[in-house]
């Protein structure tokens, strides 16, 4: 197999630029990454035991701009990681790379947010709620709309409310609360699976 010059130099340009752009990882991942595009690059350029300039080329515009393919390395590098530790924290840092790439991964980010901090706002209130009997829990709320108030407790009571659970807000709220927590990681987890498997990032 041999390759011409013009071909040499625009795939060591093309890998310098993807190189740059994965300085986020570790030496050793970049590393990798770098040679796997390479072994890919002189698959899908290689025409009758040659690599030409025009091959090259073609097989580096299908794999799309180095700034691009580094940014889409590093959100799955993320993403594997957070599929490891199942960490909500990490979880959420890989879906806002997620989010930059993609709308999918914006509304995984916006619904994983949501329940994450209704968790929180549940088990906050269940907390409270011995610190703040009188005003902590879920309340509903005088008037035609029939509209409801989970409160935790700092102000007073809105006028004309009637408390729904009272103590009963602590268990419900906690159980509430680690189900959410649950089923927001798993779901959370679930699409960053499907989006990782439907990549198809070149690998050696």
């Amino acid at each position: 197999m041999t390759i011409t010059d013009d071909a040499q130099r625009t795939m060591e340009a093309y890998l310098k630029q993807v190189r740059k752009g994965l300085r986020r990882l570790n030496d050793d991942d970049a590393h990798e990454i770098v040679e796997e595009l390479r072994s890919h690059i002189l698959d899908r350029a290689t025409v009758g035991g040659t690599i030409t300039g025009e091959g090259v080329n073609a097989a580096v515009a299908a794999l799309g701009s180095p700034e691009e393919l580094a940014g889409q390395y590093v959100t799955d590098e993320l993403l594997a990681r957070a599929q490891v530790s199942r960490s909500p924290l990490l979880i959420l840092r890989a879906l806002f790379r997620w989010a930059g790439l993609s709308l999918a991964g914006a509304l995984v980010l916006a619904g994983s947010a949501i329940g994450y901090l209704l968790a929180i706002f549940f088990a906050a209130v269940a907390l409270l709620k011995p610190f703040h009997p009188h005003a902590a829990g879920l309340w509903a709320l005088p008037g035609p709309s029939n509209s409801y108030s989970l409160r935790l407790g700092f102000s007073t009571p809105p006028a004309g409310g009637r408390e729904l659970l009272g103590w009963w807000i602590v268990p419900l709220g906690l159980f509430i609360a680690n189900g959410l927590f649950l089923l927001t990681t798993r779901i959370a987890l679930w699409t960053v699976r499907q989006y990782r498997a439907s990549r198809g990032l070149p690998h050696s």
